[in-house]
C-alpha cells in the first residue's frame, strides 16, 4: 500500500508539507476537526458537577465504577459501529449479534434441563463459540455487502431481524441461566481493583485510537469512507479492508454481549434489543459522520461516556427511565444539526 495515500478526512494529522501548502480554509477545517474531538470534554465536566449537586453519591467510587462497567459493554458496540461508519457503511445487526453470540454459546454449553441449554459441549468452549459466532455473522454481512454489492443498510436490517429471531428460537423465548464459569469471568472478575470489562473496554478503545490515527490501515479506512473509488485507484485493497472491518465489528459486538452476559449471569431472549439507538446517538454526538470518512475513536468514546453520565444523573434525580430514550433521540437530532453547521454546510 503506498505511503502517499491521502484521504478526505480532516481528522487525520497532516504532514508538515501538507500543512505548509494547505490554504487557510483547509487548516481551519483541520483545527475545527481537532476541536470537535475534545468538544464533549467540557460537557462531561459540567455533567459531573451537576451530578454531584443532584446527588452526593454521583462521584463516589462505587457509582463511577458502576457507570463505567455498564457502559463498557455498549461501548464495544459503539467502537464497532465507529469502524463501520468510518468506511462509509452501516451495521444495524450489531445489537442482535450482541445477544445471539453469547446466546448460542449458552445454548450449547448450559446443561440440559438446568438452564434451557443443550449441554452439547463443555463450558470452556463458551468464549470461543461466542467469538466465532460474532465473526461468522460479520463475514456473512461482508459476503452480501462486499461480494454481492447489496445495500448495507438493508442487508444489516434484514440480518438484525434474522438474528433476533434465531435467538428467540434457540432460547424458546426464555432466559439462559446457570451459565458456565467461563461465560461469567469477564463480567464478574476484577483486575487491579476494577472490573475486567472496564480494562478490556479501555484497552480496545486505546487500540482503536492508535490504529485509526497512526497506522496505514487506519488511513485506508478514512480513504475508503471518503471516496471508495479514489481509494481503489490509489492502490488500497478496498474489498479486503471492508471484509476485515465488518468481521471485526461483529467480533466486538459478540465480546460486548459476552461481558454483559457475564455480569448478569444470564442471556435474555431480548438481549441487545434497542441498543443500536444508543450506539448511533453516541457515535453522532461524538463527531462520527454517518456519511463516512470522518470521526475518531476518542470522539466516539466521549459520546458514549456523555450519554451514560446523563442517564445516571437522570436516574439519581428520579427521572423515569422512559424519558431517557426520548433524550437520546433529541441528542441525535441536535448533534446532526451542529455537525452540519460545523462542517460548513448549513447554507446549502
Amino acid at each position: 500500500m503506498p505511503d502517499t495515500t491521502t484521504t478526505s478526512d480532516p481528522d487525520i494529522v497532516p504532514t508538515a508539507q501538507e500543512t505548509a501548502t494547505a490554504g487557510p480554509r483547509t487548516v481551519g477545517r483541520i483545527a475545527l476537526a481537532r476541536l470537535r474531538d475534545i468538544a464533549l470534554v467540557p460537557a462531561i465536566i459540567v455533567i459531573g458537577a451537576v451530578g454531584q449537586i443532584v446527588s452526593p453519591v454521583f462521584l463516589s467510587t462505587d457509582n463511577l465504577t458502576n457507570i463505567f462497567q455498564t457502559m463498557s459493554e455498549i461501548a464495544l458496540l459503539v467502537l464497532a459501529q465507529t469502524l463501520v461508519l468510518v468506511v462509509g457503511k452501516m451495521d444495524l445487526s450489531l445489537e442482535s449479534t450482541f445477544g445471539l453470540a453469547p446466546g448460542i454459546a449458552a445454548w450449547m454449553t448450559v446443561a440440559a434441563g438446568a438452564g434451557h441449554g443443550l449441554g452439547l459441549v463443555p463450558g470452556g468452549w463458551a468464549i470461543p463459540i461466542t467469538l466465532a459466532v460474532g465473526v461468522a455473522i460479520g463475514l456473512a454481512n461482508a459476503l452480501l455487502i462486499v461480494r454481492f454489492g447489496l445495500n448495507g443498510f438493508i442487508v444489516t436490517l434484514g440480518m438484525l431481524i434474522v438474528l433476533r429471531g434465531l435467538l428467540t428460537g434457540v432460547s424458546g423465548g426464555q432466559t439462559f441461566f446457570n451459565l458456565p464459569d467461563s461465560m461469567l469471568y469477564l463480567g464478574t472478575t476484577s483486575w487491579l481493583g476494577l472490573p475486567a470489562s472496564i480494562w478490556i473496554c479501555l484497552g480496545l478503545f486505546t487500540a482503536g485510537i492508535v490504529v485509526l490515527g497512526y497506522t496505514r490501515f487506519g488511513r485506508a479506512l478514512y480513504a475508503i469512507g471518503g471516496n471508495a473509488d479514489a481509494a481503489k485507484a490509489a492502490g488500497i485493497p478496498v474489498n479486503r479492508v471492508l471484509w476485515i472491518v465488518l468481521a471485526s465489528a461483529s467480533l466486538l459486538a459478540a465480546l460486548g454481549g459476552l461481558m454483559l452476559s457475564g455480569r448478569l449471569a444470564s442471556v435474555a431472549a431480548a438481549q441487545g434489543n434497542g441498543a443500536i439507538f444508543t450506539v448511533f446517538a453516541a457515535a453522532v454526538i461524538g463527531g462520527v459522520s454517518l456519511n463516512g470518512g470522518k470521526g475518531t475513536v476518542f470522539g466516539a468514546f466521549t459520546g458514549i461516556l456523555t450519554l451514560f453520565l446523563i442517564q445516571n444523573v437522570l436516574t439519581l434525580a428520579g427521572v423515569p427511565a422512559q424519558w431517557i430514550g426520548a433524550l437520546n433521540g433529541a441528542i441525535i437530532l441536535v448533534a446532526l444539526v451542529l455537525s452540519r453547521i460545523a462542517g460548513g454546510k448549513a447554507q446549502e
